[in-house]
């Protein structure tokens, strides 16, 4: 998924997005049903279904919004109904062609009842979600005008950048790309980050305040997504919560048995 401008922020988010894909479509293992796409000029493709999901199979689906083309779909990508745009034309978003292109088409109720049926699909789902979200994001900010102000999807930390102070209020919610962060609660180390997780959702969720530091260790790609569009997401997508609660639970075995650790080599003394 390609547009002009912010390629560098737009392209890694992307991969990130079409790695994701290609996961779920691996777990779910649902066959498909090819579509030939013709040269679209205007509105939607010939077949087009909102209530069906697209991946790009050969060529290119171009996003049009008011007739300008605000991103570009590529080989991998995935097109879901529930961004298929509203009814009313003047705020819809059309699904065209400029070339041609070849897509794999999947019945959206039973795509998400395997997905539903699925641990780990329900967690690549989530994980998809809030990618695309991240990426929407920054679509949205690269195409505003620059006298307005726009909220990146995706940001970079080198080693040592905070990425959450502990204390902060919580306005996004997190998901890592790439790479390892540590989380520390009163300067005291107790805990990881890694590749997938998403974290920062329970201060978020419960309009709380940070509870821990996250600190890059290594150069970490993470998508950040608004607490508010997090939460619309969820309300839509409730089987999000699911892959969220087993996030956090293993975020809560995983701090206990640092904590423990951490009081085994530092005792009190009375």
């Amino acid at each position: 998924m390609l547009v002009n401008i912010d390629a560098q922020d737009i392209s890694a988010l992307s991969q990130q997005f079409e790695k994701l894909v290609g996961a779920l479509l691996d777990v779910v293992r649902m066959p498909a049903m090819p579509l030939d796409v013709d040269v679209t000029p205007a509105g939607n493709f010939r077949g087009f279904d909102g209530g069906q999901f697209y991946v790009v199979e050969q060529g290119s689906i171009t996003a049009r919004y008011q007739d300008k083309t605000i991103y570009t779909m590529e080989v991998g990508d995935i097109l879901l109904p529930d961004i298929a745009g509203g009814l009313d034309p003047h705020i819809a978003v059309y699904y065209g062609s400029d070339s041609g292109a070849q897509l794999r088409c999947y019945p959206g109720l039973e795509f998400m009842q395997r997905v539903f049926n699925e641990p780990a699909a329900i967690r690549l789902w989530t994980r998809l979600l809030v990618t695309y979200a991240g990426l929407m994001l920054r679509i949205a900010a690269a195409n505003l005008q620059e006298e307005k102000p726009a909220t990146p999807g995706f940001e970079v930390y080198e080693p040592g950048e905070i990425i959450i102070n502990q204390g902060d209020r919580a306005d996004y919610v997190y998901n890592m790309s790439s790479g390892v962060a540590e989380v520390l609660v009163d300067d005291v180390n107790v805990g990881r980050i890694g590749d997938g997780e998403i974290f920062g959702a329970m201060a978020a969720l419960t309009h709380s305040d940070r509870s821990a530091t996250v600190r890059a260790k290594t150069t970490c790609s993470v998508v950040k997504v608004p607490k508010e569009q997090f939460t619309e997401l969820i309300k839509s997508n409730p089987a999000t919560i699911h892959s969220l609660m087993i996030d956090m639970a293993n975020s809560i075995v995983n701090l206990n048995e640092q904590l423990v650790g951490y009081q085994d080599n530092h005792p009190r003394t009375t």
